[in-house]
């Protein structure tokens, strides 16, 4: 049996299969990319593509060429931030009435 679409139809279709490719990244599942890894890395590593990693559908990580920089600032901070004192003292009683 033979399915028949209308012009209009197939036009659409074509038409955002090509939107959507220009601004897709590629995906794996996490099953997948455990199989495929180091033939996946150098694959990244060549043509400069981003992967993501799916777990039961849900994005989990992203697989993208080093860039060769290191991130300055600890814990992922914003490199202008400052920290001041003590962060690991306990508070002064009057302060924790405060935060209450």
């Amino acid at each position: 049996m033979r399915t028949v679409l209308k012009k209009t139809t197939l036009v659409t279709i074509v038409t955002c299969m090509v939107i959507h490719r220009k601004n897709a990244m590629h995906t794996i599942q996490a099953s997948e990319f455990k199989a495929k890894c180091l033939a996946l890395m150098d694959a990244v590593a060549t043509t400069g593509e981003v992967w993501v990693v799916t777990k039961n559908g849900k994005p989990v990580a992203e697989l993208r060429p080093f860039s060769g920089q290191r991130i300055d600032s600890p814990f992922g901070l914003h490199r202008n931030l400052e920290i001041h004192g003590d962060v690991l003292a306990p508070l002064e009683d009057g302060l924790w009435k405060a935060l209450a």
